[in-house]
């Protein structure tokens, strides 16, 4: 007994207790950060994505969620997470197109049409060698990708039924390629600005108008300012959760599949969740005034579409995901 705790002391004073070092190193922490309020269905999801991981790994991986960008906003975060901290993002295909060109793909006009497509991308070839790239080559680990937002559509002050109806009509949008030429494929003149200057930018004539899914239009209470709702569905919203290559090729192996596991598990709950409150969001902007024009030229928006992608010279690359897809 007397020799035990000679040991365990001799041990303690020279810095190699057995729990301290070797428990600290076995402990990780991604500080993941969202740009969306608290009351967001995607927040729900992410908290319980972290509990779950929490959960799979005994506390050995702890997930902090942030929403509102408490960490900072999308790009900067971004950069970090390509220097290797160990902060993860929510985003898109287009903003990671800034650095792997063709998987802007995911987030262009009428690429797929349903969640279902969307889930299954994750399986091909094409795909998967474009996440290899970005985790390669810019430090970027794609976690997973099926977190669905639903779809876009034309919030302007007059119905929008085809591509000539935008002619003239300035048209907010994200600042990624894909999505500026996406919206003047379409027919509109697309004007860069974050989502928090719409309202104020619809009053001061600055826009005439914005693509949201129906929820964006509630919670900005945007139906104040826009009288239409034009169901043009153009571009099904897909986002993305990102990490550290570095950090992410740091953790044990079963932290990495709990990681992935959950990441696709929350994301199609909260998928479905999105969906339900889609649905609802659109009865509220009809109670609060909008008219929602659902006789939309999907053909002829869907044939417009297809300039963007000539233009940013990602024809090839979407017919081959196409193909993979059998479509």
């Amino acid at each position: 007994m007397k020799l035990t705790k000679i040991l365990m002391t001799a041990c303690a004073a020279t810095g190699l207790a057995f729990a301290g070092p070797a428990a600290a190193q076995d402990t990780f922490t991604l500080r993941f950060n969202h740009v969306l309020g608290p009351g967001e269905p995607f927040h729900e999801g992410f908290l319980k994505w972290a509990e779950r991981v929490g959960e799979r790994t005994n506390g050995g991986l702890k997930m902090e969620v942030f929403h509102s960008a408490q960490l900072g906003v999308e790009e900067d975060i971004i950069e970090q997470i390509r220097q290797g901290a160990n902060i993860g993002q929510n985003t898109d295909s287009a903003r990671l197109g800034n650095y792997v060109p063709g998987i802007a793909i995911i987030n262009g006009p009428y690429f797929v049409d349903s969640m279902e497509q969307a889930f299954e991308l994750a399986e091909l070839p094409t795909i998967q060698k474009w996440q290899q790239e970005l985790a390669d080559e810019h430090g970027l680990k794609v976690v997973c990708f099926d977190w669905v937002q639903g779809f876009r559509n034309f919030y302007t002050n007059k119905p929008i039924r085809s591509p000539e109806d935008l002619a003239g009509q300035r048209i907010r949008t994200p600042p990624a390629p894909i999505w500026q030429e996406s919206i003047r494929a379409l027919g509109a003149e697309p004007v860069a600005m974050a989502f928090g200057d719409v309202y104020p930018g619809l009053q001061q004539k600055a826009i005439d108008g914005a693509e949201l899914v129906y929820p964006n239009i509630t919670a900005g209470k945007l139906y104040e300012v826009l009288d239409h709702a034009s169901e043009t569905k153009h571009i099904l919203l897909v986002n993305f959760q990102v990490v550290s290559s570095q950090w992410f090729n740091g953790l044990p192996e079963d932290y990495q599949t709990a990681l992935v596991e959950e990441c696709r598990a929350a994301g199609q709950e909260t998928s479905a969740v999105i969906a339900e409150a889609t649905e609802k969001a659109k009865q509220e902007v009809i109670a609060n005034g909008m008219q929602v024009v659902e006789d939309v030229d999907l053909d002829a928006f869907r044939e417009a579409g297809n300039a963007a992608y000539e233009k940013l010279g990602l024809t090839e690359a979407v017919e081959q995901v196409r193909a993979e897809m059998n479509r």
